[in-house]
């Protein structure tokens, strides 16, 4: 039986377990208070006090199956699993029809990513399940292990089986759906909620994961009226109010979406997500400062949201307001100094600012980071041109060009940097291969390296190019 804080006598033997912990006094508990106990400690996940009490209940009913089966769910959460097998195996002697024996050695398959033999164990123990509420959690059980195989469809067959035996089996529903969105199904998902809903109309639930996927193929009349339905079968469900909002916005209705917002910031503590969204539409909206007064409760509600600190930072970048916008972005890596985001914009504000060290920094740091993009790469290398470290570019634009091995905006960087260098042979490989993958960009040449202009050998290649003819 579940321990329930509303439970007085539960709540009676946790306490006088917990007080003789205390003292040292060792008292009797029935075989059932001692279940009780120990299921409060593992779903408080308090393991340390969850092994005491099996011990201690061990000592005291060592025959009791129940008992020991809760020490195989510790050895499974230490990863004991021969340790779990041993004793389970000695307990499927004592009681070959006890249900739980098989659920648990099915979780021990289950760790041991012994997925499809866990199935068949869980298919044993429903062959000799008791009641409908048993089968609707070992169908839940067996649909979990089918995800786990990427089975989607017989997932989807087995939650279904769960929902057909309790309508209000949420979390069977959202497992449904989230199998129908894996497969890309919204069409099939669509279908199946609204048969769902003939049988059980006010589900908010349905009705809100219903708007989703017409949100999803972009039906947003049909989205709207569901998430209306959601709202109007609970006045109260935030999710329906965010995602209407959405919607909203994709429509350019944009006041209306504030207020779809604004309603989840009065039904509970405000949301990160609510308040930047409201800044958003203000922003859509022209309204500057109410736009920023958001984005800056953003930041303040939740440090961490990397969509807060890089819309804040834009805002100023649009009003090239550069200084606040790096203020905001050194804040913000601060914070997370591994955010890849963060630091390309770093570089982008730098580099307007002409603080060309720090932007070659920030871009480093994003290459570094995994951001590989090709302008990322050509941004870092023109200011280690500007600052003179030619070296340091061809390295640079090496390693880019076996990323993009055919870009011609490389290899005109490499023939300039080459013949800058005086690697005469080099610069007019580079140069050959950049002429033959887009004759137009040669104008690159010029702008970063002007120096090069008189260079004879150099403009003779690029005219002929041209000029085949001549």
């Amino acid at each position: 039986m579940e321990y329930s804080q509303h439970d007085d006598h539960n709540n009676y033997s946790l306490t006088r377990f917990e007080s003789m912990l205390k003292t040292n006094n060792v008292l009797f508990f029935d075989s059932n208070e001692f279940e009780n106990i120990i299921h409060h400690y593992l779903e408080n996940a308090k393991i340390a006090l969850a092994k005491k009490a099996i011990k201690m209940a061990l000592e005291q009913h060592p025959s009791s199956v129940n008992l020991q089966l809760f020490l195989v769910e510790i050895y499974v959460l230490e990863s004991k699993f021969d340790d779990a097998d041993q004793l389970l195996d000695k307990l499927y002697e004592l009681e070959p029809s006890n249900e739980e024996i098989y659920i648990q050695k099915a979780n021990v398959l289950s760790k041991q990513d012994k997925h499809e033999q866990a199935i068949q164990t869980l298919k044993i123990a429903l062959e000799i399940s008791g009641t409908p509420e048993d089968d609707a959690d070992l169908y839940s059980l067996i649909g979990m292990e089918h995800l786990f195989l990427d089975e989607f469809d017989n997932a989807r067959t087995y939650f279904t089986k769960c929902l057909e035996l309790d309508l209000t089996d949420y979390s069977a529903l959202y497992n449904i759906i989230y199998c129908f969105d894996f497969m890309d199904k919204n069409e099939d998902a669509i279908n199946f909620l609204n048969r769902y809903l003939d049988s059980n109309p006010y589900c908010e639930v349905a009705w809100h994961q219903l708007g989703k996927q017409y949100f999803a193929i972009k039906s947003y009349k049909k989205a709207l009226a569901a998430f209306d339905f959601a709202i109007i079968s609970d006045d109260t469900f935030v999710g329906a109010y965010l995602e209407k909002g959405k919607v909203l916005e994709k429509q350019k209705r944009y006041p209306e979406a504030i207020e779809n917002y604004k309603i989840t910031l009065a039904l509970e503590e405000p949301t990160s997500f609510a308040l930047l969204r409201i800044g958003h539409c203000h922003e859509k909206l022209g309204q500057s400062d109410l736009a920023l007064q958001y984005f800056t409760k953003t930041v303040h509600e939740d440090p961490l949201l990397d969509k807060a600190w890089i819309a804040i930072t834009k805002f100023y970048t649009k009003k090239k307001n550069y200084q606040k916008a790096l203020f905001y972005i050194n804040k913000a890596i601060n914070i997370d100094s591994e955010n890849v985001v963060y630091w390309k914009l770093y570089a982008q504000i730098n580099h307007r600012l002409m603080f060309y060290e720090e932007a070659e920094h920030g871009y480093k740091r994003s290459l570094e980071l995994g951001n590989y993009e090709v302008d990322t790469w050509l941004s870092r290398a023109d200011i280690l041109i500007k600052l003179g470290e030619y070296e340091a570019a061809i390295y640079s634009l090496l390693q880019a060009a076996e990323f993009y091995p055919e870009n011609a905006e490389i290899e005109y960087r490499l023939a300039g940097l080459y013949y800058t260098t005086l690697q005469t042979d080099k610069g007019r490989y580079h140069l050959k291969n950049a002429l033959c993958l887009n004759a137009e960009y040669s104008f690159i040449i010029d702008e970063l390296f002007p120096k090069l202009k008189n260079r004879t050998t150099l403009t003779d290649i690029i005219i002929k190019s041209k000029n085949p003819s001549n």
